[in-house]
């Protein structure tokens, strides 16, 4: 009987530490309260804002997903990688739109970036959305956005204000499904009025100051490297849990994850998060829906949300970038991609497409980033003016550009051949 006494059961020790972690997790809820000045219950519903990793599986992805990332921009010339990028970027916008439900097809996209828009409305406004998508980006991949962090309000709201601004003023209206009245989405702007989402209802009023303000805290923390790549996909799911804005917020969560993603150094204009989440849209936005829901027990953390769940979906977010990575690795290697560049060139002389000595040109420019004009005719065993007559055709086709008629060639990439060069980076190319 002493011997017992002196022991605790496994049961106590179990509500001991219950009690114990439920007084640690309300005590930073009110000294966050006092330290911002903001109401602290707004501030706890969000958390936690990183789930526990007590297997290390979530270390183990950001690892891969780092060691996978390092080697990718090394595969291309520097100028080739720019090229290329700007197909990504595309492609990225496209995805990212078809996300929202916004079918914007290929060649569109690529007309709309020409400034060759639709006559048609509809069309012309999807293409405008993409345009803006594209040149946000940009700004990202070439460290033109803002020098805040982006967890920030301020780059937050600088991301929707650079997107949204952009946008025709059709796409700039939102209507109640309750009472069907409009609203117009101001670029850059707060919401101020109660959205449901799904069954979820986000944070409101000065409520979403405190909640931008603290996952701006929670994720600028000191972290070590693979707890800020897991990070980024946390950030993600609590910026659309929070819903900062009245439209707009799954393109801004998604540009927000790039630019974290590159200022960690593994995100980079050669892949793309929104290609993995639209392929497995069903399963993305299930687990962001099953990640908005309350903690179910004991056993599923310390804060108002399920750590579970939150798990689950950086996991999912996590596995999803690695697998891009791995699926650009393989189109962007220089012997693969060379083989199909010369396949499409043959089958398009064959086809009388494409004149003949179209591929020398084309794998040099992919290999050294650029060819001297006055290198072709060696390059071809052809004369001067057949040597011309070979480029004029290839930079008509838009194969090759060119700054001037004197400037070196470039590689280039009409929709057209990425769809031979790069194949499976849209699931149809559309007309």
């Amino acid at each position: 009987m002493r011997h017992s006494n002196r022991h605790i059961t496994r049961q106590k020790w179990h509500h001991i530490l219950v009690v114990y972690f439920l007084l640690s997790s309300l005590y930073t809820s009110i000294t966050y309260g006092i330290r911002t000045g903001t109401q602290m219950a707004y501030c706890s519903e969000i958390e936690p804002l990183l789930p526990e990793d007590r297997d290390h599986s979530l270390e183990e992805l950001a690892f891969d997903l780092v060691s996978s990332s390092s080697s990718l921009a090394g595969q291309l010339h520097p100028t080739v990688r720019v090229a290329i990028g700007d197909v990504v970027r595309s492609m990225n916008c496209y995805y990212s739109n078809l996300i929202e439900g916004h079918n914007t097809m290929p060649r569109d996209i690529e007309r709309a970036l020409a400034n060759d828009y639709s006559s048609e409305p509809k069309k012309r406004n999807l293409q405008m959305e993409a345009v803006a998508h594209i040149e946000v980006q940009q700004k990202i991949d070439s460290e033109a956005d803002e020098l805040a962090e982006p967890v920030s309000a301020a780059y937050i709201c600088w991301l929707h204000r650079e997107f949204c601004s952009r946008l025709p003023d059709e796409l700039l209206w939102v209507e109640n499904p309750d009472t069907g009245e409009r609203v117009r989405v101001v670029p850059g702007e707060i919401r101020t009025r109660t959205v449901k989402v799904g069954q979820h209802v986000p944070p409101c009023g000065e409520e979403l100051a405190a909640c931008l303000k603290r996952i701006e805290e929670a994720y600028t923390a000191p972290l070590s490297k693979s707890r800020k790549v897991v990070a980024v996909a946390a950030a993600h799911h609590r910026l659309l849990w929070i819903h900062p804005f009245l439209d707009g917020n799954g393109r801004v969560a998604r540009l927000m994850a790039h630019a974290m993603f590159r200022r960690l150094g593994i995100g980079s204009s050669l892949w793309s998060i929104s290609r993995g989440l639209a392929r497995n849209a069903a399963e993305y936005k299930a687990l962001l829906m099953a990640a908005d829901r309350p903690r179910e027990n004991d056993y599923d953390g310390r804060g108002n949300l399920s750590e579970r769940a939150l798990f689950d979906f950086c996991r999912f977010f996590l596995r999803t970038s690695i697998d891009q990575v791995r699926f650009m690795q393989s189109l962007l290697d220089p012997g693969n991609l060379l083989r199909r560049m010369e396949l499409y060139s043959r089958d398009e002389l064959e086809a009388g497409r494409l004149p003949k000595g179209s591929y020398p040109i084309l794998r040099e420019a992919a290999l050294q980033g650029s060819v001297e004009r006055g290198a072709v005719p060696a390059l071809l065993h052809l004369g001067e003016r057949a040597a011309r007559n070979v480029t004029a055709e290839l930079i008509g086709k838009k194969l090759l550009i060119s700054e001037s008629s004197r400037a070196p060639l470039r590689l280039g990439l009409p929709t057209e051949a990425v769809e031979r060069w790069f194949p499976l980076l849209y699931p149809t190319i559309g007309a």
